[in-house]
């Protein structure tokens, strides 16, 4: 498979983009394709017809198609950690299983928890609370328990409740959670720990502050402002967490897919009535496209594509996402965690070493403001570095010219991408404004710009929920096709865990509650500083 991408990649490294085009006068319906609303444009990318069929003959030789039914059946796809990953299944309207055992009852029923939860909360009628309203949430969880919700919430910003606040706090940095209660009626506050294991560190951490916090103020009360989610909840019930304010996920949903499940409880409740469910429809609308649409015209099939042949066949080390929407900030640390733990493995799924690293770097900002930053990185950097531009189409917030100003840069910076400017431009630009010969001449190799540089464009009718949802299921379903495609596992994430066990055996050498162990002279220098 490998071979197959480097092959067209050699075939096609000698061809300027511009020269697709010209080649192929049918060459944006080919490279575009609508799904689920949205509308996604490849044809700046370094793929002809030949080489978009090598791409389909390597995802079948693969086993994209039969893996990803494998997933909707429920199969235990996860193969390190033998489980489903039915994420699928948080947003389906149909009967799903895992691992043969029926979940959308139990789905459904999570949902309807969540959904009469919220509807208390907001109308101030939570057991426990003697009928104040509820003002404030501190959502509490790290990784995909803080990613995904953090990212809807600034998102969909236009469709929160207005008289609601809700804070975030990951880290372990104890400025983090410091800020995060500042300023709070613990009267009003409603207090959500999210922990697939009820294990993590961080949010255990930041959770036993809240938790003081809100028995200082509330003595025996504040049980009834602590929530807990979790995959393990009999653990939440020990840490604290009332029976009844545990809700529930699963072992067979992956953090980084989680969004869909109870970890979404404080969009649930942040977000104006029916929000939330519009975000599930948008994403289980892709997932109908993933599954129903004929491979060549297969959004994230194709997208994997793209990614892949990028990867191996040109080298790239790393894509730049780029949303034209300043609500869509979070989306490049988002997508980050979902693309780098999912792909960011060094054997396949036999233990085999793989021969060529199967994920980019995922890194990005927001447009119009990173072209004042890191565009140059983009134009004149030796590296090309393809790019993906998202585009919302429909109205935008505040004045009606903002929105054409802030379109038309994200076109003409993708346009700006393909054409470049040769060197003998820039200099007839120079001395037509007026400019000395010698000095045009002097100038323009740093006015010259090489072009030729791939990007992908991707259109969003709305930026509201259901387009919101769309957009992170097709991200998660071009990750896990990019995963088959070179044979990894892009649901275990065994690579975060060494670093974790050595930091709780240095906590113990630091607090002295550990007997200190040999380490190489650097790390020695900074447990000693660490101690001072």
């Amino acid at each position: 498979m490998i071979a197959q991408f480097q092959a067209q990649a050699a075939r096609l490294s000698g061809q300027s983009l511009r020269s697709l085009f010209d080649a192929d006068p049918a060459r944006m319906a080919r490279f575009k394709l609508d799904a689920a609303g949205l509308t996604f444009d490849f044809s700046k990318q370094r793929l002809d017809g030949k080489a978009l069929d090598a791409g389909l003959e390597a995802a079948r030789a693969a086993g994209v198609e039969a893996f990803r039914d494998a997933m909707r059946a429920g199969e235990a796809v996860n193969a390190t950690e033998g489980r489903a990953a039915q994420h699928m299944a948080l947003r389906g309207k149909e009967s799903f299983f895992a691992l043969g055992q029926p979940v959308s009852h139990e789905i459904a029923a999570t949902r309807a928890r969540m959904r009469s939860f919220a509807e208390a909360a907001i109308a101030g009628q939570l057991e426990g609370w003697e009928g104040r309203p509820l003002r404030a949430i501190v959502h509490l969880g790290i990784g995909g328990s803080d990613l995904g919700p953090k990212l809807v919430l600034e998102a969909l910003r236009p469709l929160r409740r207005p008289d609601l606040e809700v804070r975030f706090a990951a880290n372990i940095d104890g400025a983090e959670i410091t800020d995060a209660l500042a300023g709070l009626d613990p009267r009003e506050t409603l207090v959500i720990v999210v922990s697939k294991t009820f294990t993590t560190l961080e949010t255990l951490a930041n959770g036993a502050v809240a938790r003081a916090w809100l028995e200082a103020a509330l003595g025996p009360a504040a049980g009834a402002h602590l929530v807990g989610v979790s995959a393990a909840p009999q653990r939440a019930i020990a840490w604290g967490v009332k029976e009844d304010q545990v809700f529930p996920f699963w072992d067979w949903v992956g953090g980084r897919y989680s969004l869909w499940s109870a970890v979404g409880l404080s969009c649930e409740i942040a977000l104006q009535t029916g929000v939330f469910d519009q975000l599930l429809a948008g994403a289980q609308a892709m997932d109908a496209h993933f599954l129903e649409a004929p491979e060549a015209r297969n959004a994230p099939i194709l997208g994997a594509i793209v990614q892949t042949m990028n990867r191996i066949g040109y080298g790239a080390q790393s894509y730049c996402l780029l949303p034209y929407a300043r609500r869509l900030a979070l989306l490049a640390p988002w997508a980050q965690q979902l693309e780098m733990e999912s792909n960011g493995k060094g054997v396949t799924l036999s233990g085999a070493p793989l021969i060529q690293p199967a994920a980019m770097v995922t890194w990005g900002g927001v447009g119009s403001d990173v072209q004042h930053s890191f565009f140059q990185f983009l134009h004149q950097n030796l590296q090309s570095v393809p790019c993906e531009f998202l585009v919302v189409l429909g109205p935008g917030e505040g004045p009606a010219d903002h929105r054409t100003h802030l379109l038309a840069n994200a076109i003409a910076s993708a346009e700006a991408l393909l054409v470049g400017k040769p060197a003998q431009q820039a200099l007839a630009e120079m001395r037509a404004a007026g400019l000395d010969a010698s000095e045009a001449e002097r100038l323009s190799p740093h006015r010259a710009f090489p072009g030729d540089r791939p990007s992908t464009m991707i259109g969003l009718p709305a930026l509201d929920a259901k387009a919101l949802g769309a957009l992170l299921a097709y991200y998660e379903h071009r990750t896990i096709a990019q995963a088959v495609l070179m044979g990894i596992n892009p649901f275990d994430q065994w690579g975060v865990e060494l670093g974790k066990a050595m930091a709780g055996l240095a906590a113990g050498e630091l607090r002295g509650s550990a007997a200190p162990r040999p380490h190489d002279p650097s790390t020695q220098y900074w447990l000693g500083r660490a101690r001072a």
